[in-house]
């Protein structure tokens, strides 16, 4: 008997130091266009993991692939070659109903642009992806998410009456309802004041920790990798180096 309980401590402790498993993986991805039938490698050899809790920011010259990264990351394209992971499910192996459950689920997005509809409400606005998947108690989680991007007091606003920052909070909280494990985020600053942006870059800080929500940043701006874990330098499609913050 106590061989069998120690054999099962040890299995206990075993698991409770395994590492975490990405969240995001990218295996020596491809991406090749075809433009006035010449072709355009946007990117090339990929390799990229990224954690729970962790906040990765990709930077780079205009056209060097960041947004198509993003656009492999989020399974809204497809590599060609190498494969991309998404909670361990091989994006390009999944029909039109696993891609919809997967970023239904598991992604979150942030456009530069806020993308938010200007008839609705900000609560409606947090509210809508819960509504479109038919689930329940959609205010209640709205209101919630509102709360941790500190805008509870704004729920009725419409998002004309708002700022630059707040609109992008509303978006960001948007992008949280549904809890995903992966939140990706294309210029979430680029529209904002350098005060502003760093309220933007604090608060995604913290939902990587707070939620161990897995963080991947497209941007320009030199001032917003302050916060990111990792920042990943590409370069006419290539992963130049990989920093550590």
């Amino acid at each position: 008997m106590k061989s069998e309980l120690d054999q099962s401590e040890t299995k206990l402790v075993s698991t409770e130091s395994e590492p975490p498993k990405p969240v995001l993986e990218l295996f020596d991805v491809g991406k090749t266009y075809t433009t006035e039938g010449a072709p355009v490698h946007a990117l090339v050899r990929v390799s990229l993991q990224v954690l729970p809790g962790e906040f990765v920011a990709i930077v780079g010259r205009s056209g060097c692939g960041k947004s198509t990264l993003l656009h492999l990351a989020g399974a809204m394209d497809f590599p060609t070659s190498g494969e991309v992971r998404i909670a361990s499910e091989t994006t390009s192996t999944l029909d039109d109903r696993g891609l919809t459950r997967l970023r239904r689920d598991k992604i979150g997005f942030v456009f530069q642009s806020f993308q938010l509809l200007q008839t609705l409400s900000v609560v409606e606005n947090v509210e809508l992806p819960l509504l479109l998947a038919g689930e329940q108690h959609t205010r209640e989680r709205a209101l919630e998410s509102l709360t941790s991007v500190e805008l509870c007091d704004k729920v009725d606003r419409m998002p004309h009456q708002l700022s630059g920052g707040q609109m992008q909070r509303v978006a960001i909280a948007r992008a949280l309802i549904h809890r995903p494990q992966l939140l990706l985020a294309d210029e979430p600053t680029g529209n904002l004041d350098s005060s502003t942006a760093d309220g933007i870059m604090t608060l995604l800080r913290r939902i990587a920790r707070d939620q161990q929500a897995a963080i991947l940043m497209a941007t320009h701006s030199l001032d917003s990798i302050a916060c990111a874990d990792r920042v990943v330098y590409l370069r006419d499609g290539r992963v130049e180096r990989i920093q550590r913050q």
